[in-house]
């Protein structure tokens, strides 16, 4: 996201709004969510709940995970249903509902739709995700995120697209519909989502990537957005493949100081991540 687009908006989502409310209170710190693992594969929900809390501690700001593998069928979850605002990682969803809409048309992406989608994801293009978000308009995007049963993502009002707020159990949910076959994306649809998320810029490949061995195929989203309340956010949801696991990675944070501190951030959780399923 172009640095402070939304800066000056002074008003927040309600999810957003009771996230702060509820940190600024003695008795919420004292039962601060406990990351939670799962695993067919014995030790590993163990190791990853401990490594990916190391990695969160003493970290600023209010930090939600999710993590799943096929492989193993191993999932963990941290903050799972709080609301954030999406900044660029909706143009996820975006080109989703695009291609989604396209095949209950029965038609291929135009010349034009197929530039703006390779803009939107490719670069972070914040134009071509406006004139995307105004063709699609609120029915269809909300018509797709019914058929995902993203039943937690609420679109941004007034073409506000990187307001659209987001939740951790949602994006896990898109990844996977990205990552392996289901009714709702067409195997080419799939194809064409990862094919982009895979060649994103290499500005712009930090996050859920870092720490991924070098046999691992890498297909990531970013968003950065600062604002007054709540500092920056910044998010990150990647699909990896390889070294014998399939798996999805989505971090979001907010409350960063800056930019870099949540890219840090975030990256501490990727690395344990792809080091513990790596070794396992």
């Amino acid at each position: 996201m172009t640095r402070g687009i939304f800066r000056h908006r002074k008003w927040i989502a309600a999810g957003a709004l009771a996230a702060s409310v509820a940190v600024a209170t003695p008795a919420a710190a004292a039962t601060a969510p406990a990351v939670s693992c799962t695993s067919a594969k014995a030790g590993l929900a163990d190791k990853l709940k401990r490594d990916i809390t190391s990695a969160v501690t003493n970290r600023s700001g209010t930090i939600a995970v999710g993590v799943y593998d096929r492989t193993t069928k191993t999932t963990c979850t941290l903050r799972a249903s709080t609301a954030y605002d999406s900044a660029s990682v909706v143009k996820v969803t975006v080109l989703a509902t695009l291609l989604w809409d396209a095949k209950k048309h029965d038609r291929y992406l135009t010349a034009t739709e197929n530039t703006l989608a390779k803009a939107m994801i490719t670069k972070s293009d914040n134009d071509a995700t406006s004139k995307l978000w105004k063709q699609l308009g609120l029915t269809k995007i909300k018509g797709f995120l019914t058929a995902a049963g993203m039943t937690q993502t609420k679109p941004g009002a007034n073409n506000y697209w990187g307001l659209t707020q987001i939740t951790v159990t949602d994006e896990q949910k898109l990844l996977k519909l990205v990552s392996a076959k289901n009714t709702v994306l067409s195997d080419n649809s799939r194809a064409y989502i990862l094919k982009l998320m895979g060649q994103v810029i290499s500005s712009q490949r930090w996050g859920t990537p870092y720490g991924a061995g070098s046999g691992i195929a890498v297909h990531v989203k970013n968003g950065w957005l600062q604002r007054s309340t709540h500092g920056w956010r910044v998010h990150s949801v990647g699909t990896f493949t390889g070294g014998g696991h399939d798996y999805t990675i989505t971090v979001l944070t907010h409350g960063n100081s800056t930019m870099n501190y949540g890219i840090t951030t975030i990256q501490g959780v990727a690395k344990a991540v792809h080091r513990d399923l790596a070794a396992s």
